[in-house]
């Protein structure tokens, strides 16, 4: 299952060793995500070295870590896709995500901010949806 990963869900991994983590590591799913989540990673990474109590080395291999369940999807690669992913969802921080699964064709959205609720056009997984496919 090729599921787009959105950034909340992988700073929730980062921050605790939780459920975002094992469903991250379960090697059922493929999940890939907009260059955008590095960015948005990078750009929080203060805060959560704070939440994790980690020190930056150990910040730093555990993102490598994650990112060896995650391929990051390059701009040329969906940016094609953005006009219409604008016409989809609003939220400009959420354009990026709708216009990767658009343009690699992914099964579906993995959030829990119920904006991407709101459209039809892509399929959103909750983390709750995401156990029960762990489950089966």
């Amino acid at each position: 299952m090729k599921i787009v990963a959105d950034t909340n869900r992988v700073i929730a991994a980062l921050i605790k060793d939780s459920i975002s983590r094992k469903i991250l590591f379960n090697k059922n799913f493929e999940f890939i995500s907009p260059d955008y989540t590095t960015t948005e990673i990078h750009k929080y990474e203060e805060e959560i070295i704070e939440k994790a109590k980690v020190n930056k080395e150990e910040f730093e291999i555990l993102l490598s870590l994650i990112f060896e369940h995650i391929e990051i999807i390059p701009k040329e690669k969906y940016q094609d896709f953005l006009e219409e992913a604008e016409k989809i969802i609003k939220d400009i921080d959420d354009i990026s995500f709708i216009a990767v699964s658009l343009a690699i064709k992914a099964d579906g959205i993995w959030s829990d901010d119920p904006h991407f609720l709101w459209q039809d056009k892509v399929k959103i997984f909750k983390t709750e949806d995401m156990l029960r496919f762990l489950e089966e």
